[in-house]
C-alpha cells in the first residue's frame, strides 16, 4: 500500500471517531434531560395524594414529636373533634324539639282565640280577649253543670263560689277564673238556650260552649253519654280564652275549698305535663244496662281487667300543656263511655306527671270535719256512694259550715 493511501485511511478514522464521541454526548445529554422529565411527574402527583392524617404527622414530626406515637395522637385528635362535633349537634336537636313544641302549643291556642273571634262568639268573655299580650292567669276552674242543674248551680253560689264583686276580685288579685261550664240544647236557641242566657245576663258565670259552631271544634251539645266530649271542648275553651298555669274540672256536687286547691297546685307550678287528682282503676264493666258500662271492654284485655290509672272525674286538674295537647289533637282523642277514662287515655304514651292526692276526694262529714279539725283541710268533698254530695242541694251549705276553709282563706292565700 502507498503511503498516500494510507494517510487517506487515517485520517478517515480519527474523524469517525470525533462524530462518534460528539454522538455520545448527544446522547447522554438527551437521556438525562428525558429522565429528567420523566421523574418530576410521578414525584408531583404523591406529594399531592398526601392525606390529611399524614399532614398531621409531618406537622407533629416538625413540631419535635415522637415518630412512636405519632398514630396514636393523631387518632385521638380527629375522634375528639368528631365526638365534640356529635355532642354539639345531639344538644342542637333537643334544643330544637323543645322549641317546636312550645310554638305548636302557643299556636293552638292563638288559632283557638282568633277563631271564636272570627265567628263573631255572643259570649261575654270573648270582648276582653286581645291578639296580643294576653294576661297570665294561675288557674280556670270550669264547673261542669247541666241544664237542670239550676239549684245545684245556685247552691254553689251561695256556698264556695264568690259572686258579683268578690268573684271578679277573685279574678284580678288572684288570677283564679271560675265558670260553670254548660254546652247548648239539641234545639239551638229553644227553651232552654233561652233560660240559660237569662241566668248568665244575670250572674255573669257561664262559659258556653257554643263558641265555634262553624267549626265543630268548640261546640257541644248537652248529654249525659256526651261527657268525655264536653270535657275535651271545655279544656279547648279555656285555653283559648285564658292563658293559665292551671285548668281545673269540678263537678257541681262537688264543694271546694278554692285557696287549699290553689295553695295544692302552687307546689307543681314548675312541673309540666302535670295530671292531679285521685288516681283510680275500677273494673271495666262489659254487662250491658249497669250504669258505667263500657261498650268497648274489648280494648282492656280479658273480661274482669280493670282501667289503667287515671283520675276520678268529680275534681282533676291539668297543667297549660295538656289542656293545650288537648285542644291541638281533640279531633283524633278517642272517647270512651266514661269522661275521667277518656281524659286517662289521652295521656297514655305522654311524659306525664300524675300526682294522686286523696285531699281531692275527701268524703262529707265527719271525714272532712275530721282532717278540717287536724290541720289538714281538704280541696274537695263529695260521697263515693252518689259520685258526689248525695241530695248537695240540701246538704252542700252543711257541709260548707262544717268543713270550709273560711270566707277570708282564699285573700290570705298566696298562690
Amino acid at each position: 500500500m502507498s503511503v498516500k493511501s494510507r494517510g487517506e485511511q487515517s485520517s478517515r478514522d480519527v474523524l469517525c471517531k470525533k462524530w462518534t464521541f460528539l454522538l455520545c454526548i448527544g446522547s447522554f445529554c438527551a437521556g438525562m434531560l428525558f429522565t429528567s422529565r420523566m421523574w418530576a411527574v410521578p414525584e408531583s402527583r404523591s406529594i399531592s395524594r398526601t392525606t390529611a392524617v399524614e399532614a398531621e404527622k409531618l406537622k407533629l414530626v416538625s413540631e419535635g414529636c415522637d415518630p412512636k406515637s405519632l398514630d396514636t395522637k393523631v387518632v385521638k385528635r380527629v375522634s375528639k373533634d368528631i365526638n365534640g362535633e356529635v355532642s354539639k349537634t345531639h344538644r342542637d336537636i333537643q334544643t330544637l324539639d323543645k322549641t317546636i313544641s312550645t310554638l305548636e302549643m302557643e299556636l293552638a291556642a292563638a288559632r283557638a282565640a282568633q277563631e271564636s273571634i272570627l265567628t263573631g262568639s255572643p259570649m261575654e268573655e270573648l270582648k276582653d280577649i286581645e291578639l296580643s299580650g294576653k294576661r297570665r292567669y294561675f288557674m280556670v276552674v270550669g264547673i261542669n253543670t247541666a241544664f237542670s242543674s239550676r239549684k245545684r248551680r245556685d247552691s254553689v253560689r251561695a256556698t264556695w263560689m264568690p259572686q258579683g264583686e268578690r268573684r271578679r276580685k277573685l279574678e284580678e288579685e288572684k288570677g283564679v277564673i271560675m265558670r260553670f261550664v254548660i254546652g247548648h240544647s239539641a234545639t239551638v236557641g229553644g227553651i232552654l238556650d233561652r233560660a240559660i242566657e237569662a241566668e248568665d245576663r244575670k250572674h255573669g258565670d257561664l262559659l258556653r260552649l257554643v263558641m265555634l259552631r262553624l267549626f265543630n271544634s268548640l261546640d257541644h251539645i248537652e248529654g249525659y253519654l256526651e261527657l268525655s266530649a264536653k270535657t275535651k271542648t271545655y279544656f279547648a275553651a279555656a285555653v283559648a280564652l285564658w292563658d293559665a298555669d292551671f285548668y281545673v274540672k269540678v263537678d257541681d256536687d262537688v264543694h271546694v275549698n278554692i285557696a287549699t286547691l290553689g295553695e295544692t297546685l302552687a307546689r307543681y307550678r314548675k312541673k309540666p305535663r302535670l295530671y292531679i287528682g285521685c288516681m283510680k282503676s275500677g273494673p271495666v264493666l262489659a254487662q250491658k244496662g249497669v250504669r258505667y258500662h263500657e261498650p268497648e271492654y274489648w280494648k282492656f284485655g280479658e273480661t274482669g281487667n280493670k282501667y289503667f290509672r287515671h283520675a276520678t272525674g268529680q275534681l282533676y286538674a291539668i297543667s297549660k300543656d295538656l289542656a293545650t295537647y288537648i285542644s291541638m289533637n281533640q279531633h283524633v282523642l278517642h272517647k270512651y263511655a266514661n269522661e275521667d277514662v277518656s281524659l286517662g287515655s289521652w295521656f297514655i304514651g305522654l311524659d306525664v306527671h300524675h300526682v294522686d292526692d286523696r285531699r281531692l276526694c275527701c268524703g262529707t262529714p265527719p271525714d272532712c270535719e275530721w282532717r278540717a279539725q287536724a290541720g289538714n283541710i281538704c280541696v274537695a268533698s263529695f260521697d263515693w256512694s252518689c259520685s258526689g254530695i248525695c241530695r248537695s242541694v240540701e246538704r252542700i251549705k252543711e257541709v260548707h259550715r262544717r268543713c270550709g276553709e273560711g270566707e277570708n282563706a282564699i285573700w290570705s292565700a298566696s298562690f
